[in-house]
């Protein structure tokens, strides 16, 4: 009698040890009691200093210079010489016109990097290529360079520079654009770039 009683007891307390082997409560590290555990999401994907967001919209801006252009919205305006430049954050996009007789060329728009080069720290040449927006045959040229130090901490950044000359009858207007190294912005620079348009 005693033997059977005690191998029921045996048995429950095997039972016993086996269910809290395969509970699922509270482990090291786990939510503490009355919290919910929830399965680890992926961390979001992080966003360089200069991406502009996918939702930004944009707005035509009009220029007394004989041109129009998309631009992002609320980006502030201002001037540099006879350039207009909308700014944000890393970002810049900077339209100046001047009298051209002729179309530009490869050669041409190289010729006219040179300046550029000598008088921006860090320039390395990118490529310069003839490609095709709403506006007609435009000549690009893509390069790196420092920013000008920041007014407060003095530091500098690298920048991704895109540099577009548009031309017609004897006036170009060169567009040029730059956010911080490594943002993503291809979508929104086709956006001005393609905003562009002669009036």
């Amino acid at each position: 009698m005693n033997v059977r009683r005690n191998v029921r007891l045996a048995t429950a307390g095997s039972l016993l040890i086996l269910l809290g082997a395969c509970s699922s409560g509270p482990v090291s590290g786990s939510p503490v009691s009355g919290s919910k555990a929830t399965a680890a999401s992926p961390a979001p994907e992080a966003a360089v200093a200069g991406d502009i967001p996918d939702a930004q919209a944009f707005v035509a801006y009009a220029s007394s210079d004989g041109y129009s252009i998309k631009v992002p919205e609320g980006w502030a305006r201002s001037t540099d010489g006879a350039a207009t430049v909308f700014t944000d954050k890393f970002n810049t996009i900077r339209i100046e016109t001047t009298p051209a007789p002729t179309a530009p060329t490869v050669d041409s728009v190289k010729t006219d990097l040179v300046p550029v080069a000598a008088s921006s720290k860090g320039y390395t040449a990118g490529k310069i290529t003839a490609v095709s927006r709403k506006a007609g045959p435009v000549i690009t040229a893509t390069y790196t360079q420092d920013s000008a130090p920041n007014a407060v901490t003095s530091k500098a950044i690298r920048l991704d520079v895109e540099r577009y000359v548009f031309w017609r009858g004897g006036k170009a207007a060169v567009v040029t654009l730059s956010s911080a190294a490594g943002s993503d912005n291809v979508d929104p620079w086709m956006m001005v770039t393609d905003g562009f348009s002669w009036t």
